[in-house]
């Protein structure tokens, strides 16, 4: 009989096998769910289907798994390795009969009592196919949604379609030894963990497929029925003289240009080509913390991801991501730049919502996009939008926007019936297809307006990336949040039209908080290292020899004092990482009979900076620490921490840095400590020196101390002008900071536009006023004072003497 059955699997297996294709999710279920694959291995699914076991042999084979469809010997007895919790329907009846899993469960836990060494592993694995929530309203979609349990007939059609979108997602396993210690009888226990497999499938059918879909109509009444979208409308009757119907129609039309047509059908299809394009311009896509997500998806929250915003590709990348991972793909807001044919319908259907610049003095305008957001929420859906606002031309991270988080923390207060928690994203690549632009643009040229002609000419350039990177960042609870920062918060009824004093304060905190958990998830990668270490160079050359030693030793640097625990560092050696890197041909290379050399290629050293300010921030304190040593020549330890102190909180805020000041101290005592370890730092008697020219940690040690040279260089242009000035207004100050690093790139050669753009001296002057070293004047000047007079001094010795010079005969 047992070979009558593997017969009959065996054949039908090769008729449908070819329709499957599945993606394991986790990919490394050891690491992230702790799996013991030495220790017996049990598998839970919630219908027994022939499919969905077809699919879980294929997964387990990639994992190096046992096949669910061997047996396993239990105290001598071989019994099965898969079981399920119901069995399918009928196919005329909608009935859903019980499997006697509570009864072999109970005999587990009667085992357990006799061998109480016994552990088994119970992995409950949940098996999705094209991932359709289907429609409100029935159709053919519906019968294709995904179901409890569906006939075999149902599962024939939705492995027809959806077989090569298969998704096997385990979860953590259920230890029997645990469980049998439980109180109760073993009957008692096998119904509980029964009851919690229920909750835990059902749970994980809406991680995976999302809630139903918005049916237009629902979408249109939902909105318009709102209060403060009829009481808009009624305000604009009374103040304009139009009709009520007039304005609803106004509103109609707001929404049709902002709503999300999402098409489940259009993600997959995007699957499929964009598969085929990451396959042809990156090498890898490598994704960090992905675990974090999938938990709070699985704990039922309502998830905003909140990445930085570094190219057109952010929108792409990350949603993809998010499928592969297993997870419902958010709605993503857009700017209406990017709503343009084709493009703008596309992304529509992939669950674009489109939003204006600036919702200034259109009332109507924002309450009809609130609302929208609103609704997402309450329904479930994921949502996904870019604080910055726009895509960073410099490489670093933009003041936040607060408009939507604004917005969101409204709505969330008016009540939504789940936990919300935001994401915070890093987003890095070793090549960026509008650095370019990027650059023309920071240079003063106009920002060129999307098109079908520049998209389809973007396309065509694609090639040789390299690798993306997309690290999840350690996630905000709003309620949470709000608890620690706001008192009494529940108290304040949020309404439309008055907002609550604590919300602005609030918003900027979470703001805050966002941008430095992005940075705190840095991705370091080999464009990033090679650039930060040619830029340093004083002649942006160096032999490939140098350029290797100087990796090799940045990264054991950030290996051993790590950053944070949510960086992450490429997994390879040094050696083959500027093999990789150089191989993406976007560096110079030469011989001469002494060996290869690197630099920039002709006139690209200023593309480079957008990739070395991706990770500058990792990159500021322990240039700060080695800038000092051979500024100075020697110092003493206690002398160095007081210069972190004193600098520090206008780096934490320029650049977006997690620690404290006293947290930033004690990682600075780490990397002194490390570094004279490794020789890259010499402790001579009581002061701490540079190395020799002669040793060989010398050149890493040196590049490293000018690595935020420019940073040091505009810094002092704006103190010089504050000191020069004595009280001078924000606005004058910003640009005659300008104007003056404007002519200091010219005269010293600066390799990068952002030396003088007006943005990033602008945060350094917040960083100023935050810090309060400007003393602000009753008329709104800022006069220098004795702290900024004290920030100079500090500042000084780390500028290049020819620079200070300069300045100084100004």
């Amino acid at each position: 009989m047992q070979a009558l059955g593997n017969a009959l699997r065996f054949l039908i297996s090769k008729a449908i096998g070819w329709l499957i294709s599945v993606k394991s999710v986790p990919a490394d279920i050891e690491k992230e769910l702790g799996i013991d694959k030495n220790r017996p291995i049990l598998y839970l699914l919630p219908t027994e289907s022939f499919a969905d076991q077809l699919a879980l042999h294929k997964s387990t084979q990639a994992l190096g798994l046992p096949s669910p469809y061997d047996g396993i010997e239990i105290e001598g007895k071989e019994r099965k390795r898969r079981y399920f919790l119901t069995r399918p329907q009928s196919l005329f009846t909608r009935r859903i009969a019980k499997t006697s899993i509570e009864d072999v469960f109970t005999e587990y836990f009667h085992i357990h009592r006799e061998h109480p060494e016994l552990d088994l592993q119970i992995l409950p694995v949940f098996i999705s196919w094209g991932r359709s929530a289907g429609k409100e309203k029935s159709g053919f979609a519906q019968l294709l949604a995904s179901k409890a349990s569906p006939n075999w007939l149902r599962k024939l059609m939705i492995v027809l379609f959806f077989g090569r979108d298969n998704f096997v997602s385990y979860s953590p396993a259920v230890s029997t030894k645990q469980m049998a210690e439980l109180h109760g009888s073993d009957k008692q226990i096998a119904q509980k963990l029964v009851r919690v497999a229920r909750t835990h499938f059902q749970r994980k059918r809406q991680t995976l497929s999302g809630p139903t879909l918005l049916e237009r109509s629902t979408l249109y009444n939902s909105i318009l029925g709102a209060d403060s979208v009829k009481q808009t409308i009624s305000d604009e009757v009374k103040q304009k003289g139009s009709s009520y119907e007039a304005g609803r129609s106004k509103a109609v039309k707001y929404i049709d240009e902002i709503a999300a047509d999402y098409r489940e059908g259009l993600i997959r299809t995007g699957d499929r080509v964009l598969t085929r394009i990451w396959n042809k311009i990156y090498d890898g896509i490598d994704v960090g913390h992905a675990e974090r997500v999938r938990e709070l998806a699985q704990n039922g929250h309502e998830i905003i991801y909140v990445p930085c915003h570094r190219s057109h590709m952010d929108y792409l990348l990350l949603t993809y991501v998010i499928y592969h991972e297993g997870l419902v793909t958010p709605h993503i807001a857009a700017g209406i730049n990017l709503n343009f044919w084709p493009a703008g319908g596309i992304f529509r259907r992939c669950g674009a919502f489109f939003l204006r610049r600036s919702f200034a003095g259109n009332k109507l305008y924002t309450a009809v996009f609130r609302e929208y957001l609103e609704l997402l929420f309450n329904k479930g859906y994921s949502v996904k939008y870019f604080p910055e606002g726009g895509r960073s031309r410099t490489g670093r991270l933009l003041p936040p926007k607060t408009g939507m988080l604004a917005m969101t923390l409204q709505a969330m207060t008016k009540g939504i019936n789940r936990p919300v928690s935001i994401v915070p994203v890093y987003i890095g690549y070793e090549h960026v297809m509008e650095v370019k632009s990027y650059m023309k643009e920071l240079k003063g040229k106009t920002k060129k307006k999307e098109s079908p002609t520049q998209v389809f000419s973007a396309i065509r350039k694609l090639k040789n990336y390299g690798h993306g990177f997309v690290n999840f960042g350690e996630p905000i609870q709003l309620n949470q949040f709000l608890d620690e920062s706001v008192q009494d918060w529940r108290k304040d009824k949020m309404e439309d039209d008055k907002k609550p004093k604590w919300l602005t304060p609030a918003v900027n905190q979470l703001a805050d908080t966002i941008m430095t958990r992005i940075n705190r998830a840095a991705a370091i990668n080999g464009t990033a290292l090679l650039a930060t270490c040619l830029l340093s160079s004083k002649t942006q050359i160096m032999s490939r020899k140098e350029l290797v030693k100087s990796v090799k030793d940045y990264l054991n640097m950030f290996q051993h004092v790590t950053y944070s625990e949510d960086c992450t560092l490429p997994d390879e050696t040094a050696v083959n990482l500027v093999d990789r890197t150089l191989a993406l041909n976007r560096f110079e290379q030469s011989e001469d009979s002494f060996g290869q050399m690197v630099s920039p290629k002709d006139d690209s050293a200023v593309l480079l900076t957008f990739y070395r300010n991706n990770v500058m921030h990792m990159f500021a304190i322990p240039s700060l620490i080695m800038g000092a040593v051979f500024a100075n020549l020697k110092m003493q330890k206690a002398d160095i921490l007081r210069l972190v102190e004193t600098i520090f909180p206008l780096l934490k805020r320029e650049y977006f840095m997690h620690q404290s000041t006293d947290e930033a101290k004690q990682y600075a005592e780490k990397l002194i400590d490390y570094m004279k370890s490794v020789g890259m730092l010499q402790q001579q008697g009581k002061f701490i020196c540079p190395p020799a020219a002669t040793d060989e940690r010398f050149h890493s040690s040196w590049l490293l101390g000018r690595a935020m040279q420019e940073t040091w260089q505009r810094h002092a242009i704006v103190l010089h002008v504050l000191e020069t000035e004595k009280v001078i207004g924000r606005a004058q100050l910003e640009r005659q900071s300008q104007t003056l690093a404007e002519r200091m790139s010219a005269l010293f050669g600066m390799s990068s536009p952002e030396f003088y753009d007006k943005n990033v001296l602008s945060a350094f002057v917040n960083a100023l006023r935050d810090n309060q070293h400007l003393h602000h004047q009753d008329d709104g000047n800022l006069a220098f004072s004795e702290s900024s007079l004290a920030l100079k001094h500090a500042i000084t010795p780390l500028v290049w003497p020819e620079i200070m010079q300069h300045l100084e005969q100004i």
